[in-house]
């Protein structure tokens, strides 16, 4: 009896439909066809001893285990499930009149239990796509996707919940009954994107806001108002920045401060963050999508690999792509080696990362802010009086590795100082986190309008047609931005970012069209391109 089921594979952070087909006949022997790696290979010894100690019989005929379509490569453990429900019922030992109404996904302990798989909200979305009744899934896999609209998603501990939800059989016991609903969001989630009905999982929700619960409050800050500044244009319209400065004034504390005034995440940006998540094995551990904006902040020493992403097996996505829609920390950004900087430049330029193998080429998004601290020298006190004891050799070889194409493609560069003593002795209360992310919610919201059905949600993802339709110039500032190209010598990326940034400062300031100051300002923040400051 010919058995098939639907099952998926992850490539980047869409899912491709995989069929698993199991037919016993007569014959000896288990044979596994198409293309499966080791860990499907070795499926078969855990999936006969699960079922075995679930009290199922392995037939004695051949048993043929096809994974369709048989030129393609699959990897990891996620067939398991398919595979032992694929034996059930082509044995005969259970009649499973929904076995094709679903998508199925788990692997298997040995006493039956089954284990997490990643990419559960790709999985749902294809399921959707293949117009499936629902995915049944194990139960923190299927927690990431719950609110994922237009399907019932299960959520199963072991074997025999599969086998239960498949059978489509009655349940007298009123708690059984309700281990075999749909899975649906509590409360504090949105609703809109739930089932109707069913049973909810995990009560503990991240926090609604942008925001973690431990992240650095503005407040907290003494002084450093230019830096501040700054930092709220760049969040206001998604740039990139650099600090520089010495050690101790406030550079690191400034970039985690960030994630507390970046706004909640939209629906739409929210499901492609999870999506990234859910395919890399981090989905979010409490249910549901991930609604705050990422924070990345790896160390110096990553490697390429590690930033960009990649695998020997399967390709993982690296921390440019984790940070989408989020910030991309990296401090001690000169310390950094250059190849790894350098690899920084396409996926700024592109939002997106294309990783080509051997035999796979997988394209993930990274749309990401970048922000990066610096000393400006190897002691660190370059540029404050005369304590600095580097020779201008070393400075240029230290800051060398802020080569041209990468500062090309930092819109807000600001140099901070050592905060000075008498404010920072009295302390005074400064302006809190919150009131700075009102300011940048409502610059976004501008921007969420300006650019509805565009496809991107910032005025830092522009392309050069946006510019033209969205950023009109006056007279005025065209004269005030040719001086500036002119005196600068600015290239025509460089161009393009003021003009955004200047957008973003016009939307700071509730003004509809951009005005000279606002060129000025915006053209102000690139220092680096105005002098020599190596020497």
């Amino acid at each position: 009896m010919l058995i098939n089921i639907h099952c998926a594979k992850c490539v980047g952070i869409d899912a491709v439909p995989i069929v698993v087909e199991v037919d016993v006949a007569t014959g000896i022997g288990i044979h596994l066809v198409g293309l499966a790696d080791t860990a499907i290979k070795e499926s078969l010894l855990r999936t006969i001893t699960a079922l075995q100690s679930m009290g199922f019989r392995i037939p004695g005929k051949k048993i043929v285990i096809n994974l369709a379509p048989a030129d393609m490569h699959k990897k990891g453990s996620g067939y398991d499930v398919p595979i032992a429900l694929g034996i059930i019922a082509a044995s005969r030992q259970r009649e499973m009149p929904a076995l094709g109404d679903y998508m199925i996904m788990g692997e298997l302990g040995l006493d039956g239990t089954v284990r997490d798989v990643p990419g559960a909200l790709p999985i749902a979305e294809l399921a959707v796509d293949m117009g499936l009744k629902g995915c049944i899934l194990p139960l923190k896999s299927a927690a990431e996707a719950i609110e994922y609209t237009g399907i019932q998603i299960y959520g199963i501990d072991t074997l025999d919940d599969a086998i239960r939800i498949v059978e489509g059989s009655p349940c007298d016991d009123l708690l059984a009954a309700n281990r075999f609903q749909p899975l649906v969001a509590d409360s504090d989630m949105d609703h809109s994107a739930a089932p109707d009905s069913g049973r909810s999982v995990y009560s503990d929700k991240l926090p609604a806001g942008g925001a973690s619960s431990d992240a650095m409050d503005f407040s907290e800050i003494v002084g450093q108002e230019g830096a501040k500044r700054g930092l709220e244009i760049a969040a206001a319209g998604g740039h990139n920045a650099i600090l520089i400065g010495s050690q101790g004034c406030g550079k690191s504390s400034l970039a985690k401060a960030m994630a507390g005034i970046l706004p909640e995440l939209s629906f739409q940006e929210s499901i492609q963050t999870s999506k990234i998540y859910s395919v890399a094995g981090k989905g979010n551990p409490v249910g549901g999508l991930i609604r705050q904006r990422p924070f990345r902040a790896p160390h110096y020493s990553i490697s390429i690999a590690a930033l960009l992403g990649g695998g020997s097996d399967t390709i993982i996505p690296g921390e440019i792509s984790l940070a989408h829609n989020g910030i991309l920390f990296m401090d001690e950004f000169c310390e950094a080696p250059k190849k790894v900087l350098e690899v920084l430049r396409g996926p700024i330029e592109d939002r997106k990362v294309t990783i080509s193998r051997l035999r796979n080429k997988v394209e993930y998004p990274s749309d990401f802010m970048l922000v990066a601290a610096t000393n400006p020298c190897p002691c660190g006190y370059y540029g404050e009086g005369d304590r600095c004891t580097c020779s201008p050799s070393r400075r240029i070889a230290y800051l060398s590795k802020l080569s041209g194409p990468i500062m090309d493609r930092i819109d807000i560069q600001l140099w901070m100082h050592p905060i000075d003593p008498r404010k920072l002795v009295e302390r005074r209360a400064a302006e809190s986190s919150a009131e700075v992310a009102r300011r940048v919610m409502k610059a976004r919201e501008m921007q969420r309008d300006r650019f509805a059905g565009e496809g991107i949600f910032c005025n830092a993802a522009m392309n050069n047609r946006q510019i033209e339709k969205y950023c009109p110039l006056s007279p005025a500032c065209k004269a005030v931005l040719e001086r500036i190209i002119e005196r600068m010598g600015l290239s025509a990326r460089a161009c393009s970012r003021i003009i955004k940034l200047a957008r973003t400062i016009a939307d700071l300031a509730s003004v509809p069209e951009i005005r000279p100051e606002h060129i000025a300002e915006a053209a102000g923040y690139r220092f680096l391109d105005r002098q020599n400051i190596f020497e």
